[in-house]
């Protein structure tokens, strides 16, 4: 029996990438609500965290619309030049990091607030610049909270259901994603091609959650010996 790989491709695809920006974005973010003492902290961390209480499906609407030719992003996009991102890989991605964001967030943002001041405090009495600080202690030190922002970020991208099919609907190629790809072949009753990439999915999961504990007890273990 054929297996179409394509949408098995094109997931992993942007659950790389989607994981890649989420680091690059979130990491900062993670870092300012860890720090700050702004009163609009918890604001922000509600908007942060909203995608894991909100449904798919309604975030996945919203963002249609704010992308959509006549959104204010979409008309902006249009008027540079770009189109729309809706029913595009560009607009799954762009789905994708919002509906992922606090996946990867709340772990980094844990790992810097459970490495306190003081190993801040102590760069600055060595002189270090606050960038040079941030980049030599404090990301090494929360080097456990971006493993498990990164893991947890790519295999939420992965299972993305709801959002992916509002905003990028079923384009072969381009935005027929895995989970798509399962809808497909329920729907056309073809069992034996949804059991396969439903048994991959299911598999992948387990090594998730499995790779998880072990990195938790990993980080407990280090923890007691320092």
């Amino acid at each position: 029996m054929p297996i179409d790989w394509q949408p098995v491709w094109l997931t992993l695809k942007l659950a790389t990438l989607t994981t890649l920006i989420l680091l690059v974005v979130g990491t900062p973010l993670a870092w300012w609500l860890a720090r700050t003492r702004c009163l609009c902290r918890d604001w922000v961390g509600a908007v942060v965290a909203l995608p894991l209480v909100l449904p798919p499906t309604v975030l996945g609407f919203y963002l249609l619309l704010l992308l959509g030719p006549r959104g204010a992003v979409g008309q902006a996009t249009s008027a540079l030049g770009l189109g729309t991102l809706p029913f595009t890989f560009a607009g799954l991605v762009v789905g994708s990091v919002l509906y992922s964001l606090p996946f990867v967030v709340q772990p980094v943002r844990n790992a810097f607030e459970a490495m306190g001041k003081r190993p801040m405090e102590v760069a600055a009495t060595l002189r270090a610049s606050p960038l040079h600080a941030f980049v030599t202690v404090a990301l090494p030190m929360a080097r456990p909270g971006f493993l498990t922002g990164a893991v947890l970020g790519f295999a939420h991208t992965v299972g993305e259901f709801g959002v992916v099919l509002m905003i990028g609907g079923n384009i072969p190629g381009e935005t027929k994603v895995l989970s798509v790809a399962i809808y497909d072949h329920v729907e056309s009753l073809e069992w034996d091609e949804a059991h396969w990439l439903a048994g991959g999915m299911l598999l992948f999961s387990f090594v998730v959650v499995v790779a998880m504990y072990r990195l938790e007890r990993h980080m407990q273990r280090g923890t007691h010996e320092h």
